[in-house]
């Protein structure tokens, strides 16, 4: 049977399978052994991981195995073993070994910063070749794990030929109707891959780490790479459209606002914050700072023992300080779509790397209609995760590490670079946290001169792996670890206040400082409710009293509670409302990956999945545990209006400006 299955002529496709197979399972017993602690270890669960495991990864290798079977079924067998035939083959195989090994690094360091098997993160990252290479060069012995690869090879192709794998190739008298059985069988288990096997299919247990090990990364990969964007009313659980509208438009009504378009599909309405005497508009500057991977346990004045945050601690006594604030997602423009859209997240990539993106109304059309100028400041090159095409096309003006990259021809907007004589420290994202501050001190001198104000985005780089910065700085050497990014991080804020102080613009400014995520989503669970937590702040807003806010809110309400704050009237399109104002029926959170939509509320999680799955369940704080419930139809209704309505208005262009 097995030389049926693999005659004389099919021996090196047979050695690259069984090749493919041992690696696959040496990394799923690596990641099993890494996450020990984390996996479901019961018998069977544990039997079933590797069983699933096993038959991904074979329809993993019939994709790599079909060309050149195909390839030895038609190739005349006369010219067997010729030198065409051979430097094919070598090369075929050589290649394939490379990728297999290159995949099999690139799956563990993808797991040591995400706990999870490839996905739409490492397609996106392959479109980024620039920052992520650069990136794993400076986290990672990069020339010597390109050698160990390169050793790896010559290995395989050494303990090939001295088999005579090889020789049995080239030389065999195979026929072509032995030839048919093999062949055909990889085209049958291809064909059942493509057409009915899903990636998700691997996902049989209830423990998130043994959904993941199951799976075959490359498998992965490419499945995220056919799908990244999901039809919320395709997958998920939907009800009727105007019922949806009617709760969210509930759900959104204040005794401040009037709906503008009560009778259509729209979440328009007019807020009056202002009163002519008791409450005129404000109209400070407005420099707001989105962390990057700041999790609230980084935070000593949230519950952290880390002692890493001097500066941000020190704030949290002279600020209006969110200890229970969530972020939306895990990724920086998924934070960037909550801040500036301040909508629930949608299922799928970010709008933020989406179409159909521009003229949306974002936070800067509310400051544009105060008289603001907007600006969006990035250490890196901002054509990084499309972040200058979003910005840009949505009113903002460029300050970012230009590399040559160009806006969207249709994108009118002023763009600035940070030029080599104003940087001292730079790595793979971009410039460190002290040099994009000094550029946004130099432009907010430009901007006072004109007594326009002004509204500051800025996204700080430095709290990223490979975590480098300048030296002497803190007491934690550049590149050795999170903390030590975190640190530099909250010392280059205190740097940049401390200037600012300086500045004749200071005392007119208020600075508003919040994380884009957490450093760490993975856990057990498909959400962990914990790992959404974020630090956020508002600080120097004249006539408000330090204060610390413990409602439940989420990372779209900042802004709507700045504004009312500053008591401005306004249009809004936008979901977020003002903190400060909150019932205890009103706080609520959402969080979310790209498959999985929860909302928040009083310690109980709904999460809404792809292939319409529901789970209801109650939150531990104490271990951030998850204890299923039987589902509540009440707060299931409210958690599908909120997704569905966000989902409909940007496929019906509802988030535009009108």
């Amino acid at each position: 049977m097995w030389s049926k299955l693999f005659p004389s002529r099919f021996s090196l496709l047979k050695t690259f399978i069984l090749i493919f197979l041992v690696l696959s399972f040496v990394v799923r017993f690596i990641l099993f052994i890494w996450s020990f602690s984390e996996t479901d270890t019961s018998f069977f669960n544990l039997i079933f991981t590797f069983l699933i495991g096993f038959l991904f990864d074979i329809g993993t290798i019939s994709f790599f195995a079909l060309p050149y079977a195909i390839y030895l079924l038609l190739f005349p067998s006369r010219f067997s073993g010729s030198i065409v035939d051979k430097f094919l083959t070598y090369f075929a195989y050589s290649l394939g070994m490379i990728i297999f090994l290159f995949s099999f690094f690139a799956e563990i360091t993808f797991w040591e910063e995400f706990h999870r098997r490839f996905n739409f993160i490492a397609v996106d990252y392959l479109i980024y070749t620039y920052e992520v290479v650069k990136n794993i060069n400076e986290s990672y012995p990069l020339p010597l794990l390109l050698s160990g690869i390169l050793i790896a090879l010559l290995l395989l192709l050494f303990f090939t030929k001295r088999k005579n794998i090889f020789k049995e190739t080239f030389y065999n008298q195979t026929t072509f109707k032995e030839k048919i059985f093999p062949s055909l069988l990889c085209i049958i288990i291809a064909s059942f891959f493509v057409l009915f096997v899903k990636n998700i299919n691997a996902e049989q247990f209830k423990n998130r780490y043994n959904n993941e090990m199951a799976k075959s990364g490359i498998y992965s990969f490419f499945a995220a790479f056919r799908n990244n964007e999901l039809s919320y009313t395709e997958f998920y659980n939907t009800i009727d459209e105007n019922t949806a509208f009617d709760n969210i438009k509930q759900k959104l009504d204040e005794s401040n606002s009037e709906l503008l378009f009560p009778k259509e599909k729209q979440i328009y309405r007019h807020i009056t914050n202002s009163d002519s005497i008791l409450r005129p508009e404000k109209k400070p500057n407005v420099i707001f700072i989105c962390i990057e991977s700041l999790s609230a346990s980084f935070l000593n004045s949230l519950g952290g023992d880390l002692n890493i945050t001097p500066t941000l601690d020190s704030l949290s006594n002279k600020s209006l300080f969110f200890t229970n604030l969530y972020a939306t997602g895990t990724r920086t423009v998924r934070g960037m779509e909550a801040i500036t859209l301040s909508i629930p997240p949608t299922p799928g990539r970010s709008i933020v790397k989406r179409k159909n993106n521009l003229d949306l109304f974002t936070i800067g059309e509310i400051f544009k209609k105060e008289g603001y100028e907007r600006n969006f400041f990035y250490g890196g090159d901002g054509y990084f995760d499309n972040m200058n095409t979003y910005f840009g096309g949505n009113g903002f003006n460029i300050i970012d590490r230009g590399r040559g990259f160009l806006l969207d021809s249709n994108i009118e907007t002023k763009r600035t670079n940070i030029e080599d004589d104003e940087v001292t420290f730079e790595n793979a994202w971009g410039v460190c946290d002290e040099d994009i501050y000094s550029k946004v001190l130099k432009e907010a001198d430009k901007e006072h001169l004109t007594e326009t104000p002004f509204f500051n985005f800025i996204m700080t780089t430095s709290n990223h792996r490979p975590y480098t910065y300048p030296e002497g700085k803190i007491d934690i050497p550049s590149g050795k670890s999170r903390e030590g990014g975190v640190k530099y991080t909250d010392y280059a804020i205190g740097n940049f206040l401390k200037q600012a102080k300086a500045k004749p613009w200071y005392n007119n400014t208020v600075f508003v400082i919040m994380a884009d995520h957490c450093a760490s989503s993975a856990g057990r669970w498909e959400l962990n409710v914990d790992k959404y937590r974020i630090p956020a702040l508002i600080f120097n807003l004249e006539n408000i009293k330090p204060k610390k806010i413990e409602k439940l809110s989420s990372q779209i309400d900042v802004f709507p509670t700045l504004f009312a704050l500053l008591n401005w009237d306004y249009d809004s399109n936008l979901f977020g409302k003002d903190i400060m104002k909150m019932t205890k029926e009103d706080e609520r959170a959402f969080i979310g990956n790209y498959r999985n939509l929860g909302l928040l509320k009083d310690k109980k999680l709904m999460i809404l999945s792809d292939q319409h799955i529901v789970n209801y369940f109650e939150w531990e704080t104490d271990n951030d545990d998850l204890i299923i419930q039987d589902v509540d139809n009440e707060m299931l209704e409210e958690t599908i209006s909120y997704y569905q309505v966000a989902d409909y208005l940007y496929r019906n262009n509802g988030l535009k400006i009108k």
